[in-house]
């Protein structure tokens, strides 16, 4: 019976059940004169063990920079190229064979966005956008690539000429001349409806009829739609559900809808008074738990739905109020704007967005398991971008010896992760952080706490209880229970896929 296990994870395994679930991705906007280098990003990126990255163009540098690091990306074809795009096949052919091929599939590119939210430009490139898509979906076709990556376009809520109720949701008419080509595009080509909701906005704009908490996620008060008696408890469900009743108005019920931007600035001019970085860190986390646990919407109940958080970093150049030039999460410097659960499992105070996390008894030390090639990495990032002072760790220092990876990235880990926050994401380093609440403070090495600077790294050895002895008919019942618990999984989620 032994041997049926192998055969049960075997079966999971190859079994073509693909409930991926929701996705949190963010976007790389580049509208600055003082960022990290490509390469740099893409560290971080992998530090932070993020898998889903949007930037809004093909820039050869970041294509490179993303190879071979399992970081899917949705690159962008600009407004500015909807015209030769749409004129001739011929300039997107040459466009996918310079930019695009030669770093595909090293680089993950999944998605472009051909052209965004043109309805905002003052150009008039709205009817050029779907002859620029089929040419972009023609070029991919040619190179075999049309079912792994997918062609879409980003719309603001600007599209919309009513979102409330939401099921009263509709389109703007005066883009109904290119709407229905494109949505019968994406139907076709099973691609999303990708679309920017932002409820800072919402409230920004409208402050005596939005409450802040409603677009927070932390409403005690219901906002009911009396048309279909939905309860919405949120902002973001509710512009959410307007598209999805929109695009069910028009008969398109079967379209999936991607959020492709979305966040909430740290920093504003003086009216912008909930610009700030605790404000921004409850937004954003709240979303992120929103989103992890498949909660749905209301009109969607469970629905997976895939976010990318704008932005990756704060961006100097770009015009306009203050609040434009800080939707970051990072710094340039690669510091964190503020601390964020990437997990969607950690807590935020719904009042002052602080994390609730604290350092209490828990150290952050590098992982026995980790891979060499990841450690150093770590270590690397964290004595250099992650802005921690290694010199404790130098020949002739206190916590030198042992002379180890380990041991040096887990003093490395721990300082970086006291310093921002002790948050779980503070000590995740792509996976090769545990936290323990074991101090691992040894001789003159102290390792630092609660934000405090200190000597100190530790070698941790990890032991395993030796297990007793027992019977082959004691050994095979836990087998059984397992691959019965197993098969019972598969079941329950290829269900669950189906539904």
């Amino acid at each position: 019976m032994a041997t049926l296990l192998p055969l049960a994870l075997l079966f999971f395994a190859l079994s073509p059940v693909v409930c991926r679930g929701s996705t949190i991705g963010v976007c790389y906007g580049r509208n600055a004169d003082d960022l990290p280098t490509p390469d740099k990003v893409a560290q971080l990126v992998q530090l932070h063990n993020i898998k889903y990255v949007r930037i809004y163009d093909a820039n050869i540098q970041v294509l490179k920079a993303f190879a071979n690091t399992g970081v899917e990306l949705m690159i962008g074809v600009a407004n500015s190229d909807l015209l030769p795009f749409s004129q001739y096949q011929s300039n997107v052919d040459t466009w996918l064979k310079n930019n695009i091929l030669p770093y595909y599939p090293a680089t993950m590119i999944t998605y472009i966005t051909v052209g965004a939210e043109v309805t905002e430009t003052t150009a008039n490139v709205s009817a050029m956008l779907v002859p620029a898509m089929v040419n972009v979906l023609n070029a991919l076709k040619k190179a075999g690539l049309h079912k792994r990556i997918k062609v879409s376009t980003t719309h603001s809520l600007g599209v919309m000429s009513r979102s409330f109720p939401p099921s009263a949701g509709a389109f703007n008419s005066k883009y109904a001349f290119f709407f229905k080509p494109l949505l019968e595009f994406l139907v076709e080509n099973q691609s999303p409806f990708m679309v920017d909701i932002y409820p800072y906005y919402a409230y920004r704009d409208s402050a005596s009829n939005v409450s802040l908490n409603y677009a927070l996620f932390t409403s005690s008060q219901d906002v009911i739609d009396p048309n279909t008696g939905l309860v919405y408890t949120n902002m973001f469900d509710a512009q959410l559900d307007a598209i999805y009743f929109a695009l069910m108005a028009l008969n398109f019920k079967t379209l999936k809808i991607m959020v492709t931007e979305t966040g909430w600035p740290s920093k504003g001019a003086a009216k912008e008074t909930a610009a700030t970085p605790d404000i921004a860190q409850t937004y954003n986390t709240n979303l992120i738990r929103h989103v992890i646990n498949d909660t749905g919407t209301p009109a969607k109940p469970g629905e997976e739905i895939d976010v990318y958080l704008f932005s990756l970093f704060n961006e100097n150049r770009k015009p306009g109020l203050e609040s434009e030039r800080n939707w970051g999460l990072f710094y340039p410097d690669q510091t964190s704007v503020y601390s964020l659960d990437w997990t969607g499992r950690g807590n935020v105070d719904v009042v002052t967005g602080a994390n609730v996390t604290s350092s209490n008894g828990t150290w952050c030390v590098a992982s026995s398991t980790a891979s060499e090639l990841d450690l150093q990495n770590a270590l690397d990032w964290a004595c250099g971008a992650g802005n921690v002072d290694c010199s404790a760790v130098q020949p002739s220092q206190p916590c030198y010896q042992p002379d180890t990876l380990v041991s040096h990235a887990s003093y490395a880990f721990n300082s970086y992760y006291q310093m921002n926050g002790a948050t779980d994401v503070a000590c995740s380093f792509g996976g090769t952080g545990v936290k323990t609440t074991q101090d691992p403070s040894y001789d003159n090495c102290i390792y630092p706490t609660s934000g405090k600077t200190s000597s100190g790294s530790s070698s941790i050895s990890s032991s395993s209880p030796t297990a007793a002895p027992s019977s082959m008919a004691h050994a095979n019942r836990p087998m059984l229970v397992i691959e019965g618990l197993l098969l019972f999984i598969f079941f329950i989620l290829k269900q669950s896929c189906i539904a």
